[in-house]
Formats: structure tokens, sequence, C-alpha cells
């Protein structure tokens, strides 16, 4: 009985489904990589470096140009997760009970994704240890609230805007632990949670019902994939581009602006 409530629980079912996709191959985004890659084309050298040895906000790369490349990778994550959706929808009727679970899994996969393009372009700290252990409790609060900032939860805005005045403020190069596990923000992680792990079922059952019919039911999910996963992640984007950690840092007198 006791194993049952925890099953049906909204919150641990989000969290289950999040480190599941967090456990995904290719979900991981290496942030020193991803600067250098998306930067090459609008930054100098010296920028690229400093962005990734410090942030792009200390590197004082300008807003509009970090707006760009964060619009490039909405484009890349967006057809990339739709194609992926609508392979998934292939199988039909019959594959349902091993295809849904796995295209949930792979949704989210692609938003972690660019949940940590977003961020990194957007002066964070990088979110995943290095060695390849799973997420530590503060990256799993701020990727609960990322994702409610996608869903268009006032709660997570909030609670991303004051983890970042903390981490503005403190010049921090890591997520805030305390704040984000036991101190003040730890509640809202935890209705957000809640939150999503019924917004979650509801896009199950979605999916469940657009792969019911084969071809027609892969169209229909590769769509649904489209229609929500670009305007969740450019509110974002909206969000974090506005916030403490994201203000450019002001260049050095008689510094010759990089080309955008």
């Amino acid at each position: 009985m006791e194993e049952s409530r925890v099953v049906e629980n909204p919150e641990s079912r989000f969290s289950a489904v999040l480190a599941s996709a967090a456990g995904l191959p290719g979900v991981r985004i290496d942030r020193a990589a991803y600067l250098r890659k998306t930067l090459a084309r609008r930054c100098s050298e010296e920028e690229i470096r400093r962005a990734i040895d410090e942030t792009p906000a200390a590197a004082g790369i300008p807003r509009e140009v970090l707006d760009k490349a964060a619009d490039d990778s909405i484009r890349y994550e967006t057809a990339k997760a739709s194609a992926l959706s609508a392979a998934a929808g292939l199988p039909g009727f019959i594959a349902l009970p091993a295809t849904v679970p796995a295209d949930m899994a792979q949704y989210f996969g692609h938003m972690l994704r660019i949940a940590q393009k977003l961020a990194y372009l957007y002066s964070w700290p990088d979110l995943f240890s290095r060695d390849g252990d799973g997420a530590d409790d503060a990256t799993k609060g701020i990727l609960t609230l990322f994702f409610g900032v996608m869903f268009g939860t006032q709660s997570a805005n909030a609670a991303v805007g004051q983890i970042s005045s903390m981490m503005a403020k403190e010049v921090a190069r890591k997520l805030p632990q305390q704040a984000l596990t036991k101190g003040v923000v730890y509640p809202v992680v935890k209705k957000v949670a809640s939150y999503l792990g019924v917004e979650m079922t509801k896009q199950t059952f979605a999916k469940t019902v657009s792969k019911a019919i084969p071809v027609v039911g892969a169209a229909v999910s590769g769509g649904l994939t489209f229609t929500t996963y670009r305007p969740m992640a450019r509110r974002l984007k909206k969000h974090l581009s506005g916030l403490d950690l994201a203000e450019p840092a002001q260049p050095t007198p008689g510094r010759e602006p990089s080309p955008a």
C-alpha cells in the first residue's frame, strides 16, 4: 500500500522521470564545448575563453549575441525532438506500453538539453559534475524550477529569479545548495515538482491517444512535440535572459566590440 502511494504521488512521479531523462545518452551538455561552438561565429577568442572560464556575462558578451545563439539552439533542439517524437509514434497501438514511457523520457531529455544550453548562455554554472555521477539535489532542484518556468508556473519564475539574485550578489560559481535543498526555495521546488507530475500525466495521455493509429499517429505525435516544445523553450529563454546573472559586464574603455 505504501509503495502504491509513492508511485501515485505526482512529485515522486516527476522526480523519477527527471532522473531517468538525465541518464539518457546525449542528454548532458558539455558546458565548455557548447559555449565554444555556439559562440565561435559571434565572439572573439578572448571572449569565448572568458565565457568558459567565468561566464558569458563576465565576458561582457552583448545580450543580443546571446539571444541569437539561444534562438539557434532552440530551433535545433525543437527540430530534433519533433523528429524523434514522430519516429517513436510509428509502431502504433500494439507497441504503446513500450513507446509511450520511452517517448516521454525522450521528450523530457530534450527539455533538459535546451534547459542546460540556455542556462549556460545566460551565465548559470555547470549543472552536472564531470565525473558522470547523477545530478545532486541542488541540480535536481534548479532543473525542476527551470521546467516549471517552461510550463508557465509563476512560483517557479519567482524562485529562479531569487536564486539568480543570490548568485549574482555573491558572484557564486556554484548553485546555492542550502537554498535549493533545505532553505526558502525548497518548498517551491516540491510544489513545482508536484504540479509537473500532474501535467506529465496529462501529456502522457495525449501522446497515448496520438499513437493509437500508426503513421497518422506519428505525424500527430511529432506535431504535438513541435507545438509544445518550442514555446516552452522560448519561455525559459525570455526568463533567463532578463535575470541578474545574465547582465553583461561593462566593456573595458577603448575595447573594440566583437562582431555579432
